[in-house]
């Protein structure tokens, strides 16, 4: 519950010191983001000025001081108040890319390695857009995208979209089920069932405003791989030599990786999952608005100030553990002759001798929980695509009688997916070549969010900063000239 009291005559009479919002936060040492959160929950007292704006009393920044008086509870606090950017930075190191990043590391070595340093900027400032895109219009990307093409093309990218996002599902799926049997001998077929069934429940009928707190608590998983790289003692500076100094091959193996690399790091469901989730987030924000200030909203410039905080945690979150994936593999398996590595699964058995049953079990329960944070994010992009160009009701926080088409895409996506486990289609080649796909698709994507996202018209003051320009027009460059060398190496 928060607090709201007018600043009166007998404040002043005390003598008591009164912090803006901006104030308050520096005198506490926290992001703004978590200021006003703490604000929302009730945690500390606000009054509002003669003038509408926060102020805060000497005595609650005493009170947030106590709340926050170590930085393990700063830390807890911060990554409360995250929101939609934490997420979607966390679901892509899912299974598939677990997967992915477990293949490249272990037929490359460390000479993959430098795609992690290098694709942070890009990572940044692609999400940035679409979260920005997201804020300024109120609207799914697919909504966006609808103004500037004709309809059946944007259903032919988003139908696109949707087939590779339920192989990425049916892999993610699998991998679960895989490590689970592993570790507990299930039957494989029962664990997929149950994750897919877990999945739909938790998306389907739990409102958005308790499912997303579920969601963020699973972002913690992803950390079990930092924890595993340590434990396996790497030597710091071939590794840091090899993550800032290129190693790259032009030959096609190496080309396909690459793509692959950036298809999973880069990828499109992650386009439509953040812009999307800025518009609930905004729904969410609504209440602290009113309650703040009346009916008047949050400007842009604010909203832009608190995205870039949780995108930006989300990003270098989503990278580092691309970092430590990459860095594991090369390390035990590449060190030691083991080329093929063709799944997650695989990844967390093959560590067990070479790096102990600590890193092996962290691997394997990382798997698990990567899994249920992105299956329903892989699910959610696509039905909020979907729904947008089928001018359908969608959100998280509608309930299934207001929403039933986007609900059935979700349901459908995760059921189709768990199909794929019962057909002896190997998930992991498919998912390889459909990183592959999704790294050719994010080329005409990136080109539109970056047109979009810099016409006054649409955005108004809020076009794209100068640095997102620069990293975004990068990532167009750089998907273009490995698609050309791709075409060339395979036509030869």
């Amino acid at each position: 519950m928060i607090y709201m009291e007018k600043e009166n005559e007998e404040q002043k009479i005390n003598g008591e010191k009164f912090f803006t919002l901006s104030e308050f936060r520096h005198e506490i040492g926290i992001p703004l983001i978590l200021a006003r959160k703490l604000v929302l929950w009730g945690e500390i007292k606000a009054s509002k000025a003669l003038d509408g704006t926060l102020q805060i009393a000497h005595s609650e920044v005493l009170v947030a001081k106590k709340i926050m008086a170590t930085p393990w509870k700063k830390a807890v606090y911060f990554f409360r108040a995250l929101g939609p950017g934490l997420i979607t930075g966390a679901s892509d190191d899912d299974p598939s890319g677990i997967g992915t990043y477990s293949s490249v590391g272990a037929k490359f070595g460390f000479s993959i390695l430098w795609m992690a340093a290098w694709l942070l900027p890009v990572m940044l400032a692609v999400q940035e857009a679409c979260a920005r895109i997201g804020i300024v219009t109120n609207k799914g990307l697919a909504g966006v995208l609808q103004k500037h093409y004709r309809k059946k093309i944007v259903l032919v990218v988003v139908v696109l979209l949707i087939i590779a996002n339920i192989v990425n599902i049916g892999a993610d799926l699998g991998a679960m089920a895989a490590t689970l049997t592993m570790l507990t001998k299930i039957n494989f077929y029962l664990a997929a069932i149950f994750f897919a069934l877990l999945s739909i429940i938790l998306e389907v009928f739990i409102g958005y405003h308790f499912y997303v707190k579920f969601l963020k608590w699973l972002a913690f998983s992803v950390l079990a791989y930092v924890v595993a790289g340590m434990l396996i003692h790497p030597e710091w500076l071939t590794v840091l030599r090899w993550t800032f100094i290129p190693g790259i091959r032009f030959n096609e193996e190496y080309v396909f990786a690459m793509v692959a690399v950036f298809g999973t790091t880069i990828t499109p469901y992650l386009f439509f999952w953040q812009a999307s989730e800025e518009v609930e987030e905004n729904k969410l924000h609504k209440k602290l608005h009113k309650l703040l200030h009346g009916e008047k909203e949050d400007d842009l410039h604010t909203k832009i100030a608190r995205m870039r905080t949780d995108v930006g945690t989300g990003m270098i979150l989503a990278n580092i553990v691309f970092f430590f994936i990459v860095l594991t593999a090369a390390q035990t398996f590449f060190a030691h002759g083991i080329t093929n590595i063709e799944s997650a699964e695989q990844a967390a058995q093959a560590l067990r001798p070479l790096a102990g049953d600590w890193a092996y079990l962290l691997f394997a329960i990382g798997i698990i929980g990567t899994g249920l944070l992105a299956v329903p994010v892989l699910a959610g992009s696509g039905a909020y695509a979907l729904a947008e160009i089928m001018k359908w009701h969608e959100g998280l926080d509608l309930k299934f009688s207001r929403a039933k088409g986007f609900y059935a895409v979700i349901a459908l996506s995760i059921l189709v997916g768990l199909g794929l486990n019962f057909f002896q289609i190997n998930p992991i080649t498919a998912l390889y070549y459909s990183a592959f796909l999704n790294g050719i698709i994010a080329l005409p994507l990136l080109i539109v969010i970056m047109v979009v996202g810099n016409d006054k018209k649409i955005m108004g003051k809020e076009t794209h900063p100068l640095w997102v320009k620069f990293f975004g027009w990068l990532a167009v460059v750089f998907m273009a000239v490995l698609t050309l060398i791709s075409i060339w190496l395979y036509s030869r």
